[in-house]
């Protein structure tokens, strides 16, 4: 029988954090292949070209848990070890609960927890001792965030899943990682701003998505169960377990110009 070959999957893979991911797993020379996960056919094919065969593009939309269990069938055929699973894919809205859609809200619940989920899930069963999970959570997972709460309950629930399954997965030799990081310079603002009147505009601290990334894959490959990069996101985490939340959230609407 041939040997497995040893995947890693990138959701959320055509741009971004998730694209960051993908470069520097193509240098990993204990992954054959990397399984790119978009919606984007035009910029998978970009993603391909300029990072070669080592990728393989494969289109979904995670939103839909259908379409999640056909890629798991997909992974079946695939004589495939999934030796890391990073659960990048996501999206925010910075505005207030009445300026988005009834499906919209839904959606972006729907992409960031039940596609999360789906995800390891699917992926578990094709996993072994010494694989990882990232699952992509955010500096918004430590606090209520308000005029941003889907997408700050969403991450919330990202990281505390994640510790949790770390430990259900230890017999298993299956390391989690919640990876928390701060604002970063991707395209999640060109989804996220919408011209609301009272929104997040200030994104303080802004920080490049190939550092962060490269300390997510250290400190999951060192085995934690939590990835913070920057000393602001630090500082953030350490500040919302001694203070209430009701003074938290004041400060973070003072800090971003709201009434």
């Amino acid at each position: 029988m041939d040997r497995k070959k040893n995947i890693a999957i990138v959701t959320g893979a055509s741009g971004g954090f998730g694209k960051e991911f993908v470069r520097l797993l193509v240098n990993d020379n204990n992954i054959d292949e990397i399984y790119a996960l978009s919606r984007s056919d035009e910029k998978l094919t970009a993603l391909k070209q300029e990072l070669g065969d080592k990728i393989k593009p494969y289109i979904i939309d995670l939103s839909v848990s259908e379409k999640i269990k056909e890629f798991g069938k997909y992974i079946e055929t695939q004589n495939a070890t999934v030796k890391i699973l990073i659960n990048n894919a996501g999206f925010a809205k910075f505005c207030s609960y009445d300026d988005i859609s009834i499906d919209e809200s839904l959606n972006m619940i729907n992409l960031n927890i039940s596609g999360v989920v789906a995800m390891g899930l699917t992926c578990i069963p094709f996993m072994e001792e010494g694989s990882h999970i990232l699952n992509i959570a955010s500096q918004a997972a430590f606090q209520p965030v308000p005029y941003q709460n889907i997408y700050s309950a969403t991450k919330s629930f990202v990281k505390n899943y994640s510790q949790a399954l770390n430990i259900e997965l230890k017999d298993k030799g299956i390391k989690v990682t919640a990876v928390c990081p701060g604002w970063m310079k991707t395209n999640l603002y060109d989804r996220g701003c919408i011209g609301a009147k009272k929104a997040t505009k200030r994104f303080m601290c802004m920080v490049s998505p190939e550092k962060a990334a490269k300390q997510a894959l250290k400190d999951a490959y060192n085995n934690k169960d939590i990835s913070i990069y920057g000393w602001h996101v630090k500082l953030c985490a350490l500040i919302t377990r001694f203070l209430p939340e009701k003074i938290i959230m004041k400060c973070w609407l003072i800090q971003q110009g709201i009434k």
